[in-house]
């Protein structure tokens, strides 16, 4: 008899793909779509030595005088001196301009060289997440992270929750101040062996940065980088409206924090109840610190000195976003210079000291373990090169302009939301959406007579609760630093997309009610 005959059949599960395997198949469903979505354009204004140039979509290209008349002719409700001073930087969609063109269909070889050129678009990112690979490598490498955990574990234990508080509003107030985004990776190398040590899981760390940096945002209150260059699009003062938006993000944090401290304390109680629990033991090893040898934990001067230095290189970071209006080569220059420190710091001491080799090869193998983060962030913007080089999203959101133009006050600033929320899967940038979309849509907030600033909020809440969910933005290199599976983030991150999309539409109803 078949000794096989009486074991159970394993049952067939279905099992969610990678992060890349999902951009490579919605990479290929772009290009199908640039076959049967028709294509079309509006004409684009943008500003260069001291003139205005239209290029209209068959390509035409006519210059203009920089001043207020020329914008009042093209029917563009902007400052023209937000041209002027940088303020709005990106090209901007001529209303009334849309034009159908000959259809652009994609070649299926397009799909590798959308991927090939997203991924050159996004150098800058992926040097700043080299930099900070190498620098948490030297950093590891030098002992001080071990033993900076043991003293922090010592001394939080039965209040771990204060450190997953104070993040979470730090980064809530990073994302509502200056729109800390891309950004935010730099924490999870540092933070998850912490949460770790205290007995949560990936879920934690992703919600205490990522969910709370993206809540912030969504509730902006003045982030320049969204709610102010959609304001200045739009023709509106971004002050408008600015109370309902302090309001909606003390509650949104709140609520936020809530949860998250449902999630921990049922985590910490019970392991299995994690969403990620299969892929616990995986994460443990990927992230928790070395035990496998026994180190020397006695927490030195030099280690505290290189954590200082550590936690310094943030601080700079953050401060220089804010004030000096640092992009990613800034923020991965200061990042270099601390670990340049730090490296000369852990060669040099008595037994504790780490030879030039060994530095160096610590630096190179930390930059080495974020390569595939990196790759994800071009991936994705390979799929918006698609949808714009098909000339698909001008029309895409010439449709949804005529969605709503013969709509009225609630139901209008509603299906707005819901429009954006649709967007922010096309156009995964906040800048990008706003100065595409901002003068196409805010005019029609006159037809219906109620303030534009509702629609820049409607844009606000329907793009991030996108965000929260959509592959095409931050949400896959994220997943794949920590290495989680898409499915297990949906599963917790879903009440959150709810969340927003309701409360976020009682605010919008409220405000046209009110107007």
């Amino acid at each position: 008899m078949d000794a096989t005959a009486n074991q159970p059949k394993k049952k067939w599960k279905l099992k969610m793909p990678g992060a890349f395997t999902i951009l490579f198949f919605l990479t290929v469903i772009s290009v199908f779509l640039t076959w049967f979505v028709p294509a079309g354009s509006y004409s684009k204004l943008s500003y260069s030595h001291d003139h205005l140039q239209v290029v209209a979509p068959s390509g035409k290209k006519t210059v203009y005088p920089a001043t207020q008349a020329t914008l009042k002719k093209l029917n563009v409700k902007i400052d023209v001196d937000q041209f002027k001073s940088g303020a709005i930087s990106k090209p901007v969609s001529v209303p009334g301009t849309y034009k159908r063109l000959k259809q652009h269909p994609m070649s299926l070889y397009s799909i590798f060289t959308s991927m090939v050129n997203g991924t050159m678009q996004a150098v800058d990112i992926m040097i700043f997440i080299f930099v900070l690979g190498g620098l948490i490598g030297v950093v590891k490498a030098s002992g001080a992270f071990e033993s900076g955990l043991e003293a922090l574990t010592k001394k939080s234990k039965g209040k771990e929750f204060i450190l997953v508080f104070m993040v979470a509003v730090l980064l809530a107030f990073g994302g509502t101040l200056c729109g800390i985004e891309e950004e935010a990776v730099a924490f999870y190398p540092i933070l998850a062996p912490v949460f770790i040590a205290m007995g949560y899981d990936s879920i934690v760390v992703v919600g205490a940065i990522f969910l709370a940096s993206s809540i912030g945002t969504t509730f902006s209150i003045i982030n320049p980088f969204q709610v102010v260059i959609a304001s200045n699009a739009a023709g509106t003062q971004f002050t408008q409206g600015m109370t309902g938006r302090i309001i909606g993000f003390t509650v949104a944090v709140i609520c936020l924090l809530l949860y998250l401290h449902w999630y921990a304390r049922k985590v910490q109680k019970d392991p299995s109840f994690s969403y990620t629990y299969e892929d616990k033991a995986k994460f443990d090893a990927m992230w928790s610190m070395d035990s496998s040898e026994e180190k020397d934990l006695t927490f030195t001067i030099k280690k505290r000195i290189i954590l200082v230095l550590f936690a310094a290189s943030f601080i700079i970071m953050i401060w220089g976003v804010m004030a000096k209006g640092w992009a990613f080569p800034e923020m991965a220059s200061s990042f270099l210079l601390i670990a340049v420190i730090i490296m000369f710091l852990t060669c040099f001491g008595h037994k504790d000291g780490l030879g030039e080799y060994q530095t160096t090869e610590a630096f190179s193998n930390g930059a080495a373990s974020l390569v595939g983060v990196s790759l994800i962030i071009g991936l994705a913007r390979g799929i918006n090169n698609i949808l714009n080089d098909g000339y698909i999203s001008d029309t895409i959101l010439y449709q949804s302009s005529e969605l709503v133009r013969h709509m009225s006050g609630s139901v209008f600033i509603i299906m707005m939301m819901l429009i954006f929320f649709v967007l922010g899967f096309i156009v995964p940038s906040s800048s990008g959406l706003a100065v595409l979309a901002m003068p196409i849509m805010a005019p029609l907030a006159d037809t219906v007579h109620i303030p534009r600033y509702i629609v820049v909020t409607a844009y606000q809440f329907g793009q991030y609760a996108m965000l929260f969910l959509a592959p095409t933005g931050l949400v896959m290199a994220t997943l794949q630093m920590l290495d989680m599976k898409y499915s297990h983030w949906v599963r917790f991150v879903w009440p959150v997309v709810a969340f927003v999309l309701i409360f976020g539409g009682g605010i919008l109803v409220t405000e046209v009610l009110m107007n």
